[in-house]
């Protein structure tokens, strides 16, 4: 399998995730033309695309979406909720009935050989899910907009070869900054996004030895840097129950606007 990110921020995320024979975008955030430039970098195109997996209807997920639907005929996998939200956001077009495919979490969705599980998180949104994606004995999952997680989600993220999880913002970062004070409250809130400390915490709880990737994503640009992100869970790491050196890890950081490092495993 394979696990690479596009592009992983506020300003858009798109995630690739492929086997053999199937290939996913986890959310289109960005443009139609940049997710083909990003997949024409690793060896795609969009009409290999078997389905776009959606996490939840916020734009910097859903911002290309439209486009890459209808041009391409691509059908599109998320929850009621979402794909309600999306039928009433104006600003995706229109993308036929037929195109969108409900799913439920923690129910399996079979695509081409891929075995896709949603599982609920946390955050302001409609009805958002994470994604847990398999084929054969190897399992990748993306994990970011969540502002806390529980047994429930360390579950689901078990027995893992690769995962793109959300390190957002430096606590410190975020309430001394610029942004206006409810929205502090809100991103730090258990229906935000996970601060770098608790991703260190998350990971501790589901590293094992067939690791073979872990991005980070999903990296504030004011309250945040790439560096203060991989030091910090890197230090949790370390710092937790789990054997493991943080810096022995494969850590990567995913870029804001380009490819990232891809995981094979």
């Amino acid at each position: 399998m394979y696990l690479c990110s596009l592009a992983s921020g506020s300003s858009g995320n798109c995630i690739f995730a492929a086997s053999g024979d199937t290939s996913v975008l986890i959310d289109a955030g960005l443009s139609g033309k940049k997710t083909e430039a990003g997949l024409n970098e690793l060896g795609y195109t969009g009409s290999d695309l078997d389905g776009i997996l959606v996490t939840h209807e916020h734009i910097d997920h859903i911002k290309g979406l439209g486009v890459l639907a209808r041009k391409l005929g691509i059908p599109i996998y998320a929850t009621h909720g979402t794909i309600k939200k999306i039928k009433q956001d104006g600003r995706m077009g229109k993308v036929p009935d037929e195109l969108f495919y409900e799913v439920e979490a923690d129910e399996q969705v079979e695509i081409g050989d891929l075995t896709v599980e949603p599982f609920t998180i946390s955050h302001d949104a409609a009805e958002p899910v994470g994604y847990r994606i398999a084929c054969g004995g190897s399992a990748c999952a993306v994990a970011t907009d969540m502002g806390t997680y529980d047994s429930y989600v360390i579950g689901h993220l078990q027995n893992l070869d690769a995962v793109l999880i959300e390190a957002n913002h430096d606590t410190n970062m975020l309430f001394t900054g610029p942004y206006p004070y409810p929205l502090k409250v809100r991103i730090a809130s258990d229906t935000g996004h996970l601060s770098n400390e608790m991703t260190g915490r998350l990971l501790d709880r589901i590293m094992n030895d067939r690791m073979k990737g872990i991005t980070l994503g999903h990296l504030s640009a004011e309250n945040n840097y790439p560096a203060l992100a991989y030091e910090t869970v890197c230090d949790e790491i370390s710092e937790g129950d789990c054997p493991y050196n943080g810096k022995e890890l494969p850590i990567e950081v995913a870029p804001r606007d380009r490819v990232g490092v891809p995981v094979e495993f």
